[in-house]
Formats: structure tokens, C-alpha cells, sequence
């Protein structure tokens, strides 16, 4: 038996659907655009550390290597229930082709349901690099944090 599914049916079915597929593509490539800036910002960063005076503003330094993780963290939190969205819609269809075409079988079934689990893993597919990059790149800037004000209080001794 062939399996004819791939994600690029979820592009194709109903405007719901596609809406729901889109939203969380771009949110996606959003977030893949964020981490590959701060790849290459501590990339940077390891080649040229950040120097300071003693008079001046952490917080100044720092809000380079925060910016746009708040991105990230919203794009984790809720691209899962985006996708579980667009899984309860194709659900939800489905059942409505089991009544147009009054038959249970698996093939009224299993279309809608196939594309309803897909906007589920691209619901995932979105959340999980953003919520891994949030959580590494977060605790990078409190660590580069910590040590610049160490640094700070020792330079003001």
C-alpha cells in the first residue's frame, strides 16, 4: 500500500487549513531567521568578548544577545496550539464527510484526519527549535551577564 501524505497537502486542502499551515511556516522560518542571528552573534561574541568600563550600563551590552527571544518563546508557546487547532478543524471535517457521504469508512476517515495530524507536526516543527534556541541563547545572556557585572565590580575595587 503507497502512502500519498506529505506536508505539502496540508497546502492544498481547505482555506482553514491552509491558513493554519501558513501561519505556522512562516512562524517557522521566523524563528529559524532569529537563531541563525544569534549563532552568529555568540559566534561573534567568542572571537571579539565585550570589553567595559567600569561607569558604564550592563543592560546596554546585553540587549543585543536578548533581542527577538521573546520572539522565540511566543513562537514555543504557542505554535502547538495553533497546530492543535488545525488538527481539531480537520477532525471536525472529517466528520462532516462522513455525513455528505453517509459511509464510515476509512477512506471519508482517514484524509481529513491524515491532514489534521499534519498541522499538528508542523505545530511542532515550529515550537521545538524555538523553544531549544530559547532556552539555550536566554541562559547564554544571563551567563554573559553574570560575568560582565563581576568584571564591573571588580574593575570598580
Amino acid at each position: 500500500m503507497e502512502n500519498n501524505f506529505s506536508l505539502l497537502s496540508l497546502f492544498t486542502g481547505d482555506w482553514m487549513t491552509l491558513i493554519v499551515s501558513l501561519v505556522l511556516v512562516v512562524f517557522s522560518v521566523l524563528s529559524w531567521a532569529v537563531i541563525v542571528e544569534k549563532i552568529r552573534m555568540w559566534h561573534g561574541q567568542k572571537r571579539n568578548p565585550i570589553k567595559m568600563k567600569p561607569n558604564e550600563n550592563l543592560d546596554v551590552f546585553i540587549r543585543p544577545f536578548d533581542k527577538n527571544l521573546w520572539f522565540l518563546a511566543m513562537v514555543a508557546y504557542i505554535s502547538p496550539f495553533i497546530g492543535l487547532f488545525g488538527t481539531v478543524w480537520g477532525v471536525m471535517d472529517s466528520f462532516a464527510s462522513i455525513g455528505v457521504n453517509q459511509s464510515v469508512s476509512i477512506g471519508v476517515i482517514a484524509p481529513g484526519l491524515a491532514v489534521a495530524l499534519g498541522t499538528t507536526a508542523l505545530g511542532l516543527i515550529a515550537a521545538i527549535p524555538a523553544a531549544i534556541a530559547h532556552q539555550i541563547y536566554s541562559k547564554k545572556a544571563d551567563d554573559l551577564y553574570e560575568r560582565l557585572e563581576c568584571a564591573c565590580k571588580e574593575l570598580k575595587k
